[in-house]
């Protein structure tokens, strides 16, 4: 059964999103969040191509991909119709840019997409000694800018690949950060000895992270902004 956080507030950390993999607080347990349907009360990235596409280019990139939605009915792949999704609206376009955007997009979007429930169980464990990350399938970068407004202590996601000129090329540069992948990212960066704390998620793709923690928060928020 899922369960709420209700603990004291002990302890303020200073989160840094920006710090390397691997040098997290020495001792403290971590606590994960999913991000979309938990966090936020939809899918940020398809909100986010639709915010920067406008209302006509994103029709039209709906209408191209088509043919992926068919194939997905077979394969079943989330990780290839997103690639796909990648392909079409991101194609060619520079990190900086797309940096650039995202940060916008969450300082103008964040209000409505956010869940007020969910972000005051992330407050509340933000008082207590414990790391706080975001582990998403949607794309790291997106995400990146939430997370650092957020306080969290990093981000995981899914990567998006660059070119020699550091331009989107349409695909991920590794697996897509779902189900088990959200497992091993977490123990690439905390160590297989991790104590996971908390995980909240809201699919079949947080099944495996909320089962490895002590207190398993699945479908708990339901507000709305």
């Amino acid at each position: 059964m899922a369960q709420e956080f209700s603990g004291p507030a002990s302890h303020v950390e200073t989160p840094d999103p920006s710090r390397p993999s691997g040098s997290a607080p020495a001792g403290r347990p971590v606590v994960a969040f999913d991000f979309d349907g938990t966090l936020t009360v939809k899918d940020s990235f398809t909100a986010f191509l639709k915010w920067r596409a406008g209302p006509a280019r994103y029709a039209l990139g709906l209408a191209r991909l088509v043919p992926a939605a068919a194939a997905y009915l077979v394969h079943r792949d989330r990780g290839r119709i997103k690639a796909a999704a990648v392909k079409e609206f991101l194609h060619g376009v520079s990190h900086d840019e797309l940096e650039a955007d995202a940060r916008r997009f969450a300082k103008t979007q964040a209000a409505r997409l956010l869940r007020p429930d969910a972000l005051a169980t992330w407050r509340k464990w933000r008082a207590e000694p414990v790391t706080l990350v975001i582990v998403t399938a949607s794309p790291e970068l997106l995400v990146g800018a939430f997370a650092e407004d957020l306080g969290a202590y990093t981000v995981l996601g899914t990567q998006l690949s660059y070119d020699a000129d550091n331009r989107v090329m349409g695909a991920f540069s590794g697996p897509n950060c779902r189900g088990a992948e959200k497992v091993v990212r977490l123990k690439e960066v905390f160590g297989q000895d991790m104590v996971l704390k908390a995980a909240y998620g809201d699919t079949s793709g947080d099944t495996e992270m909320i089962a490895m923690a002590e207190i398993k928060g699945y479908r708990v928020f339901t507000g709305k902004p």
